[in-house]
């Protein structure tokens, strides 16, 4: 099976080529500009590859709900030129083949899941942290999805008394992406993350208010694994301050051998950064009647 991937950004679109095993035959990267020109970018370069399916990790918020009159359309995001628009539409009206549709979270999580790390877990969260902060959540075997989908990085924190930092996001004073994102913190340091690598105080701040959502979590969706990516969690030295937050924060309530190994527990991705792209592999093997429309 000759499959496509695109995993949408803010910033880029990554388009692949592979198979559903997982090799990653060729992958480009094309700027995000508006859907008028970006979008026949991408449907050019799936055309001239014949594919057998497409596989779609879309930014969000977008519209799953395959009864809605909307389902495919990306719906309020605050990037300009892209609310309201039919994006799952006009891949399937240009292309000939099924097209699978999910948040680009969620793709990162299925990646991990079926290639990854958390193969045969029953409960996994894949939290990504950059310009954003978004979660993809896979319970007993599926991709949560629920009214909507899981908007994991609004999830309302605790602030420091001493942190005066306004907070990011337009919507809420004191959400984990207001207060943690890659934006954040660039805005309240004064300097892009990976400047701040040798601030200790960045980073204790940082695992302070990621360790209080991933401790939510726990205690909500009970988690056999937590994986954390996206462009803030490449400083490493994060993972075992959040281990220890997370560890402080529950002080002794929940016991089990999962974070009995907080090493193991809360871990980067696995993939090399192709998580999203092989997740998307994943939703173009299992999209509509693929198998039958192969026969």
């Amino acid at each position: 099976m000759r499959l496509g991937a695109l995993e949408t950004g803010g910033t880029k679109m990554v388009c692949a080529i592979g198979d559903e095993k997982g090799n990653v035959y060729e992958k480009v990267i094309f700027e995000t500009k508006t859907p008028g020109e970006t979008v026949p970018e991408l449907i050019a370069f799936f055309k001239e590859r014949k594919i057998d399916a497409l596989g779609i990790g879309c930014f969000g918020p977008i519209d799953l709900d395959e009864e809605s009159e909307t389902y495919g359309y990306i719906t309020s995001t605050p990037k300009p030129g892209w609310g309201n628009y039919n994006f799952l539409g006009a891949f399937k009206e240009a292309l000939s083949c099924p097209v699978g549709f999910d948040t680009d979270v969620n793709a990162s999580v299925l990646g991990e899941v079926t290639f990854g790390q958390a193969k045969g877990k029953k409960c996994v969260i894949y939290l990504t942290i950059g310009t954003g902060i978004g979660a993809g959540i896979y319970i007993e075997g599926k991709l949560l999805h629920g009214m909507l989908h899981p908007e994991a990085g609004h999830v309302l924190i605790q602030r420091r008394k001493e942190d005066t930092y306004k907070g990011k996001c337009p919507y809420h004073e004191n959400c984990l992406e207001g207060l943690a994102s890659g934006p954040a913190l660039e805005e309240r340091w004064g300097q892009k993350a990976n400047l701040l690598h040798e601030k200790q105080e960045v980073w204790d701040l940082e695992a302070w208010y990621v360790a209080q959502a991933l401790t939510g979590y726990v205690l909500t969706l009970s988690p056999d694994m937590i994986i954390l990516g996206g462009g803030v969690m490449y400083q490493r030295q994060l993972f075992p301050m959040i281990r220890k937050y997370v560890t402080d924060i529950l002080n002794g309530y929940v016991k089990t051998k999962e974070l009995a190994d907080m090493d193991n527990y809360i871990v980067p991705e696995s993939l090399e950064g192709n998580q999203g792209i092989l997740g998307c592999f994943e939703l173009a093997k299992n999209s509509g009647n693929f198998f039958k429309d192969m026969l």
